[in-house]
């Protein structure tokens, strides 16, 4: 069962915490937070106000947070909508929220340009699962409420839904792994599961711990392994794949430094050597 004061999840500090944890757990003070919204392609979710902390998630554009302190370095303390995470992110990458968004970026990445032609300089990078509002459309081009110009083709309606999860996660082969990353430039393992299931409708934790106790039912394995399906999730300590098949799967991993398909066969074994054992195999609802 998780822990429900798990501190990636509960924004509460000896000096500060939100208010609705009032009488639940101790700080000084407590206050009701404000909401705003990722203004950058993304921005770094760190565990303490430092540029050299920890990297323990990524925020992408359009994703909103609870903004519950500020202080004079340019950091803000906070808890992503999401999925809850909370920790520090640099506070010039915030705004305050506006509507919500209307389009998702479906492409692995793609370019904001300043004017309806991709022969202009691009003024941003957008990776996948970026949000945004659209306020026309304008031949080839989405143009954003900050009259930004982005590729149609990229785009998807915000409201919906990829039919196949495994293969948007196979759409990342060759992405660079990042601990802590979550976008097509680099991500680490539960990101990629977190991004592909999103992208289907399904809420999704961030850490892979927390989708191991949050997502699907139990599968009890055979020795071989030959009654996995795709889309079974394969959890190690500290680590998670997808099955694509009963013989192959596809994670972000440091061994190949990147996301990578391998057998299964393959995977277990070199994870075993490491001192690794499957720890369970989770089968999400639909098939």
């Amino acid at each position: 069962m998780a822990d429900p004061h798990d501190p990636r999840l509960t924004p509460a500090r000896p000096d500060l915490a939100a208010k609705h944890l009032e009488g639940k757990v101790t700080a000084t003070r407590f206050v009701g937070g404000t909401i705003y919204e990722v203004a950058t392609s993304q921005t770094p979710l760190r565990r303490e106000p430092r540029l050299d902390a920890p990297l323990d998630t990524e925020a992408l554009k359009g994703e909103r947070v609870t903004v519950y302190d500020a202080n004079e370095e340019g950091w803000s303390w906070g808890q992503l909508v999401s999925d809850g995470y909370v920790g520090w992110l640099p506070t010039d990458a915030l705004r305050p929220a506006g509507a919500a968004p209307t389009h998702i970026v479906s492409a692995l990445r793609t370019f904001v340009f300043p004017g309806p032609s991709i022969k202009l300089t691009p003024i941003e990078t957008l990776s996948f699962g970026c949000q945004l509002r659209i306020a026309r459309i304008q031949a080839e081009f989405a143009v954003t409420t900050e009259h930004g110009f982005v590729p149609l083709r990229h785009l998807g309606n915000a409201t919906d839904h990829e039919p196949d999860f495994v293969a948007i996660a196979e759409r990342f082969v060759g992405t660079p792994y990042l601990w802590g990353g979550k976008s097509s430039l680099g991500l680490d393992c539960s990101a990629l599961v977190q991004l592909a299931l999103t992208s289907a409708g399904v809420a999704c934790p961030r850490d892979s711990d927390m989708q191991e106790q949050a997502l699907g039912s139990p599968v009890a394995l055979t020795g071989d392994l030959s009654n996995l399906l795709r889309g079974d999730l394969l959890f190690w300590k500290g680590h998670v794949a997808i099955a694509r098949d009963r013989a192959t799967l596809v994670h972000a991993n440091a061994h190949h430094m990147a996301v990578a398909i391998e057998t299964i066969s393959e995977a277990v074994a070199r994870i075993r050597v490491a001192g690794g054992e499957i720890s369970s195999v989770r089968r999400l609802g639909k098939q």
